[in-house]
């Protein structure tokens, strides 16, 4: 977000992925999906830059291997979208996927230590995407680097496929 305060409605209060997007997956992958819609509904700053129509509704999509964000206002009326290449996401998910992956088996047999290891790499990958996804819609879509984050959870769920 830019250094003025965030305004009461700088934030989502929808957010859906795109049903045609989401392929098969397992539970660990749709527990993961969900808690971050929750977590990102919970809590958020997002805004569009040089609009005032928050709060907002965000659907997130897969167009022909681009990434679509389209922005609506809380009723769901379009306000715009915005087509992202992935390409410079490519190496960020496939790090993270396996990293998850490496934590989801972690977690069923290794120590605490190793666990801890692994989730330390899992969120240095989630803030390097974080980062690349801000600078990538700076001066398109206004978010903080948390919001950011989940953002990026829901990206990598559309390429989760089971």
């Amino acid at each position: 977000m830019s250094a003025a305060e965030p305004k009461p409605n700088d934030r989502l209060v929808a957010v859906t992925l795109d049903e045609a997007s989401i392929g098969r997956s397992t539970a660990d992958k749709e527990h993961e999906r969900q808690i971050a819609i929750y977590d990102l509904l919970e809590e958020n700053c997002f805004s569009l830059p040089g609009h005032d129509a928050g709060p907002y509704a965000l659907k997130i999509a897969l167009q022909d291997a681009k990434l679509a964000l389209e922005v609506g206002d809380e009723t769901g009326a379009p306000l715009v979208a915005h087509i992202l290449s992935l390409t410079p996401f490519r190496g960020l998910l496939k790090d993270y996927f396996f990293i998850c992956e490496s934590y989801y088996a972690a977690i069923r047999t290794a120590m605490p230590g190793q666990i801890e290891a692994i989730d330390m790499g899992r969120r240095a990958i989630h803030n390097e995407a974080a980062d690349l996804l801000i600078e990538r819609l700076k001066g398109k879509l206004d978010f903080d680097k948390d919001t950011a984050r989940r953002i990026f959870t829901l990206v990598a769920a559309l390429h989760w496929k089971g």
